[in-house]
């Protein structure tokens, strides 16, 4: 029986991931929209099928919380590699690769900047809030075909840079972030000052929240401005263009240098509306009294959503996308998946067979 238990969420996600893909292939039948279904009558099923088979493997391995930071990053960089590879084939002449005939740039921000423009709800407004409905901001983790790019840079960080804190033989206590030596609860040894790391002081800056709103306000300006002047649609798309070039730089200069999603997590717009909009979703994340201080998860949050300040307080902060990577490092079992009554092994479950699910979705379907 304890056997069998290992395959409910994968088949779960199996039987799910092929029934949402099912639906777009009967209703899409005169105008396939997956790809096999493209080149050869039939064989999207196939497809189907593989796509689903793969969502299972994946529940397999994200459902031990040691394994799902590692699956995660990977499904989510598969995600990124097909979404922009298909752009590339489209772009090169084969239109099967396409979504339609209409091309935008797959930016982030053209999901608030391109509806205010046109004064129009788009199909990726809905698909957007759909998801914020369906699975609160695993959007940032594992649905934007951008945000992937920003995990990779801040990966890529020195090693230092994303260490929050130095924890000796015994460990250390939140305390030890501001260099005050303190006690573990497990442990009355002191403990050795944290070294100020360069993404501690990346922690420390007090302007984050005014920085993203003041982007997120720039954008809808910005996109009335272009609307109201008739800015010539060429020169609006270079503005977009250089919106997002400059999203990038911030990855490769800042992300990679302070060891966290700073342009997720500072830069991106629709980031700063997943941190506001998540609260429509009844999953949460939380800290329990059991949490020993110990710093670690800390270490390992890539969007500044466990700093000191969020850990004293027993709460993550409102940029935590319930990726679920402080729980490879919470020897005490502190945090917790929340689902109303469920218990916090089968919320997360329940997380993961929609977020899954989802991802296996956007894997077949997305396309620009």
């Amino acid at each position: 029986m304890a056997e069998f238990r290992k395959f409910r969420l994968p088949l779960g996600v199996y039987l799910l991931s092929f029934a949402l893909l099912a639906v777009a292939q009967v209703v899409m039948r005169e105008q396939p929209i997956l790809m096999a279904e493209r080149f050869w009558a039939g064989a999207g099923w196939i497809q189907i099928a593989v796509i689903a088979f793969y969502g299972a493997l994946l529940a397999y391995k994200m459902q031990d919380p040691l394994k799902a930071p590692r699956w995660r990053r990977l499904s989510w960089t598969l995600f990124t590699l097909v979404f922009f590879a298909q752009l590339a084939l489209g772009l090169a002449g084969a239109d099967q690769f396409l979504m339609s005939g209409k091309l935008h740039l797959p930016i982030p921000m053209m999901i608030l900047g391109g509806p205010v423009y046109r004064l129009q709800l788009s199909f990726m407004s809905f698909l957007f809030l759909s998801t914020l409905v369906l699975t609160g901001p695993a959007w940032c983790s594992h649905l934007c075909y951008f945000g992937a790019l920003d995990q990779l840079a801040s990966d890529a960080a020195p090693r230092d840079n994303k260490a929050t804190a130095r924890n000796n033989k015994t460990g250390a206590t939140c305390d030890n972030m501001t260099g005050a030596a303190s006690n573990n609860k497990t442990s009355a040894a002191p403990a050795k000052p944290a070294k100020r790391t360069k993404r501690t002081r990346y922690f420390a800056f007090k302007f984050k929240r005014q920085v993203r709103w003041s982007i997120v306000l720039l954008v809808i300006v910005a996109a009335l401005a272009l609307r109201w002047l008739n800015v010539p649609v060429l020169y609006a798309t270079l503005g977009a263009l250089a919106f997002g070039l400059t999203g990038l730089a911030v990855m490769l200069l800042l992300s990679r240098k302070y060891g966290s999603m700073i342009h997720c997590s500072l830069y991106c717009p629709i980031g700063t509306l997943v941190r506001l909009g998540k609260k429509i979703n009844p999953f949460r994340m939380t800290l329990s009294p059991d949490c020993t201080l110990c710093m670690k998860c800390s270490s390992v949050c890539p969007y500044d959503a466990l700093n000191p300040e969020d850990i004293k307080n027993k709460k993550p902060g409102s940029g935590c996308t319930y990726c679920g990577d402080c729980l490879s490092v919470c020897d005490a079992q502190a945090i917790h998946y929340r689902f109303f009554g469920l218990s916090p092994k089968h919320a997360r479950q329940l997380y993961l067979l929609l977020t899954i699910s989802l991802h296996c979705l956007f894997l077949a379907l997305a396309k620009i």
